[in-house]
């Protein structure tokens, strides 16, 4: 085929359109992960959480999309059966993109949790076993994307979960944990900060003149930047955040504040019972009428009722076990019972059954409101992470396929010698940034919702040992899963906490049949599209 030949063009322009299409479903779908958190935890506004995950979506596909795109284009096929068959190659790519795009419409619509990259990789598959049956396909690297979506999750998980026992130990255990929490900021953001950095520098795009620095440079870059930052953060963002959670329990603690006006009662009375006992004031005499109890001691508490006058009200007790019934770890029951009260001959008469309430004990250690605090910041840093990952692997999905057909277009041979053009990694850069403001904005409301569960030092946890893994797997040229990496982190995390809660069996099983269907499923779709038009470029 000629390059740039006109009997290509009407495929060319169709893969365009088809790949923007994608692009913002995947914009829509995934990147409202990253940011679902920080929103949720009123950490960040919608507004900002879109511009923050515009700008790291696109640095990411950017600086890193090219090894990942350069897989998907050519390590999953052997091209060279397509040579003097240009035009069928560029047909099966179109075809790749049509499948991944329906099915992800179609489940988006469905509300299925589905992967972007499974569908983009069963699509290829699928139209090369029409195209030239299974000799078209490189098994091993096949073979390596396959055990990377069962690899990944484990690895993902490995690592939050050592991260959030590092964090349970040396902090949230700690007698005033705010103070480790604190030191450990800078070496949290130097950390992140050097990782994205190396992943950057080192074999970088050639585009960018950062394919030929070496290691030892790479590394010094990326440990220099991560300290600068440290530094930076240790003196600003600290201080800064000290004095933001000691205002935070200063006024917390002006709020717990309760004030009472002890006079007369209020309670109609009965037979000529005193109208206007002073109710708080007798009562004070025998009962507290405010009780902070240790939450291993045990309480007497009151029943509820609608008038002290007309039911009566029985004493009950109970026992406590474990940690507590408010936030602040104290049981508070109040007492309001005067013992001239119109109700107390009525105890008897109308007893009702006492409350009973069990508490029981919980292996978690509780976070208090300053950690809340310092590790609500802290997703900021873990949601750019996530994002510029994400762009990283997540963009080759929509655009891998494009640029074989833009390769194979102007160089009018199946090789794709080329490297991957710049302005289509921002094409689909722009394509996942439009999906996120057109259709994400509500995603990332709901998932900030559904996500509370999850406390800030877990949701930490659970995004760098994600993001990590994502990212080393784009810097090797591995498409992986996403979706499948946080869960793999939730899993393990929610496990390390001891907690039935911490771990969404459904959620899990949901991305278990989601592993399970879209393979086929985009494959089928892709075979069917490429069976109904190979007849008119073959």
């Amino acid at each position: 085929m000629e390059a740039y030949s006109m009997d290509a063009i009407w495929l060319v322009v169709i893969s365009f359109l088809v790949s923007f299409v994608l692009a913002c479903g995947i914009g829509a779908n995934d990147v409202a992960n990253s940011f679902g958190t920080s929103v949720g935890s009123k950490v960040l506004s919608v507004r900002t959480a879109c511009i923050l995950a515009t700008i790291f979506e696109m640095a990411g596909a950017i600086l890193i999309g090219y090894k990942v795109s350069d897989t998907m284009r050519k390590g999953i096929l052997d091209v060279t059966l397509y040579e003097n068959n240009e035009l069928e190659l560029i047909l099966g790519c179109l075809s790749s993109l049509v499948g991944s795009a329906i099915w992800l419409i179609v489940a988006t619509f469905l509300k299925l949790p589905i992967s972007g990259t499974h569908s983009i990789v069963g699509a290829t598959v699928g139209f090369s076993l029409v195209c030239r049956g299974t000799q078209g396909l490189q098994f091993k690297t096949l073979g390596m994307i396959v055990a990377s979506w069962f690899v990944s999750p484990l690895l993902s998980g490995i690592v939050s979960v050592v991260l959030f026992v590092s964090i349970r130990g040396l902090i949230l255990r700690a007698e005033n944990p705010l103070n480790p929490a604190l030191r450990a900021l800078p070496f949290f953001y130097m950390a992140t900060i050097s990782v994205n950095v190396f992943s950057i520098v080192h074999n970088g795009p050639k585009l960018l003149y950062l394919d030929n620095i070496p290691l030892w440079i790479a590394f010094a870059v990326s440990i220099g930047v991560g300290a600068l930052t440290a530094i930076v953060v240790q003196l600003v963002v600290v201080p800064w955040q000290r004095k933001q959670v000691l205002e935070d329990i200063r006024k917390s603690a002006e709020k717990d504040v309760v004030q009472f006006t002890f006079g007369d009662s209020t309670d109609s009375s009965r037979d000529g019972s005193p109208r206007n006992s002073k109710m708080l004031e007798e009562a004070s005499k025998t009962l507290p009428v405010i009780v902070e109890v240790p939450a291993n001691n045990n309480a007497y508490l009151l029943a509820e009722s609608e008038s002290l006058s007309d039911i009566p009200i029985k004493e009950c007790k109970t026992d406590i076990e474990g940690p507590r019934l408010n936030p602040h770890g104290n049981v508070t029951p109040a007492f309001g019972l005067s013992p001239n009260s119109s109700a107390v001959p009525l105890i008897k008469e109308k007893p009702i059954e006492p409350m009973q309430i069990e508490v029981k004990g919980d292996e978690e250690v509780s976070e208090r409101p300053e950690i809340i605090r310092v590790f609500s910041f802290l997703q900021i840093l873990t949601a750019t992470f996530g994002s510029f990952a994400h762009g990283g692997n997540d963009v080759s999905n929509a655009i891998g396929p494009l640029v074989a057909v833009w390769l194979i277009f102007i160089d009018g041979n199946v090789l794709q010698k080329s490297e991957t053009p710049l302005f289509i990694l921002v094409f689909g850069g722009i394509g996942i940034a439009i999906g996120l403001w057109v259709w994400g904005r509500r995603v990332i409301q709901t998932i900030g919702e559904d996500l509370t569960k999850i406390t800030p030092t877990t949701g930490f946890s659970i995004e760098i040992g994600a993001a990590m893994t994502v990212l080393l797997a784009s810097k090797i040229g591995i498409p992986i899963s996403t979706t499948h990496c946080k869960v793999g982190s939730v899993v393990f995390v929610g496990w390390a906490g001891s907690s039935s809660s911490g771990v969404d069996w459904r959620l899990f099983r949901n991305i278990i049949s989601a592993w399970i269907v879209t393979v086929p499923v985009a494959g089928i779709l892709s075979a069917a599209f490429t069976f109904a038009l190979r007849p008119l470029v073959v």
